[in-house]
């Protein structure tokens, strides 16, 4: 019996430290994984880190444009220019600007440059009666917008400008006569301070 104590003590040790690589193998197994997926989530965090940075990006600028538009709706009036006498008139149907309208421009945002550049313009599109509100609104949108391009390319910086489309809501002329219509096809830039 005595010789079988010690022999079962060694069957006994063996055993346990066979099962101790094994535990161990397996816990490298284990924490192999758990690494694999760390490495996983931290690519997804550092992703969504760079997306979030990218939000924030477009949310200021989005911020400074409604700040300068909450200061040109808070704008003392200064005065108004409007594109609509004879020579600057936009045709039926159109925002192009017409090399008339393009000299008045030009001189208008010269005198904006040499006046005061902490101005702000609301850049109005206006049409006549003609056709459904929903064209006469997007008209009114793209005259005031080629409007608002043209003097970015001439200096005056488009935070400063807004734009807004009337459409056919505010007349200045009467509809039913061609002249009228030809009136009420304008924009009206208004100079705040």
């Amino acid at each position: 019996m005595q010789t079988l104590k010690p022999a079962i003590i060694a069957i006994a040790a063996t055993a346990f430290s066979l099962g101790g690589c094994a535990t161990k193998d397996y816990v490298n197994e284990r924490v192999a994984a758990v690494d694999t997926k760390v490495v996983a989530t931290q690519s997804r965090v550092d992703q969504h880190q760079t997306h979030l940075a990218q939000l924030d990006q477009t949310t200021k600028e989005a911020l400074d444009r409604a700040t300068a538009a909450g200061k040109l709706a808070e704008g003392k009036f200064l005065y108004s220019m409007v594109l609509s006498d004879d020579s600057v008139k936009f045709p039926v149907d159109s925002a192009k600007l017409s090399p008339e309208a393009q000299e008045r421009l030009t001189a208008f945002a010269d005198k904006l440059k040499t006046d005061n550049r902490n101005v702000y313009l609301e850049i109005q599109g206006h049409t006549d009666a003609r056709g459904p509100v929903t064209l006469n609104e997007r008209l009114g949108e793209e005259r005031a917008e080629a409007v608002r391009r043209f003097m970015n390319q001439h200096g005056v910086p488009l935070n400063r400008m807004a734009t807004i489309s009337y459409g056919k809501a505010e007349p200045v002329a009467d509809n039913k006569t061609r002249t009228g219509r030809a009136q009420n096809r304008r924009v009206v830039m208004v100079v705040m301070s």
